[in-house]
């Protein structure tokens, strides 16, 4: 499973492979082999390149805390499909206009708005199902519906332009 994992300004997907308690995990190009065990509620027990490490996880307010030994990492870490829909799916067409693009193929499940619909910031525009899960699109600005390309039920591919607002 892919991961796309935040510290900071510093974005790197990671990719998990293997079935508990032995991992690959790989980021970029380096790759490690880890066995991580649950020890105790939110403690860790990791053997990586044959070095042991206790690492103390928590959640705090959707980051994920991570304290090894003196060195404490705040981290967000969402699933890769999920965040290429939040990142890719919306695209600015020009100053004042916004041009929603399917980030991934899915299947179009519901429609909120026709050309000629006044639209404000935040206003939902449509909900794909891609990867099993369903992702509503909410306008990036405030502007009128110009164009909508899809319908209840449609597929589509990653790519496709599905709503234009001027």
């Amino acid at each position: 499973m892919k991961f796309v994992v935040t510290i900071g300004d510093a974005t790197e997907t990671v990719e998990v492979s293997g079935k508990a308690p032995r991992y690959r995990v790989t980021i970029g190009s380096e790759v490690w082999e880890v066995d991580g065990r649950l020890t105790a509620q939110g403690i860790y027990s990791l053997l990586i390149g044959g070095a042991s490490h206790v690492a103390d996880v928590r959640d705090d307010g959707g980051a994920c805390v991570v304290d090894i030994g003196d060195e404490r990492y705040v981290l967000r870490v969402e699933e890769e499909t999920r965040h290429i829909i939040r990142t890719r799916g919306r695209s600015a067409a020009g100053a004042g206009a916004q041009t929603l693009v399917a980030p991934l193929p899915g299947r179009i499940v519901r429609v909120a708005v026709k050309p000629g619909d006044r639209v404000e910031k935040g206003d939902t525009l449509l909900v794909i199902e891609a990867m099993k899960m369903e992702n509503e699109y909410r306008a990036g600005s405030a502007g009128t519906v110009s164009e909508v390309r899809v319908t209840p039920g449609q597929a589509v591919n990653g790519g496709d332009v599905l709503v234009v607002i001027a």
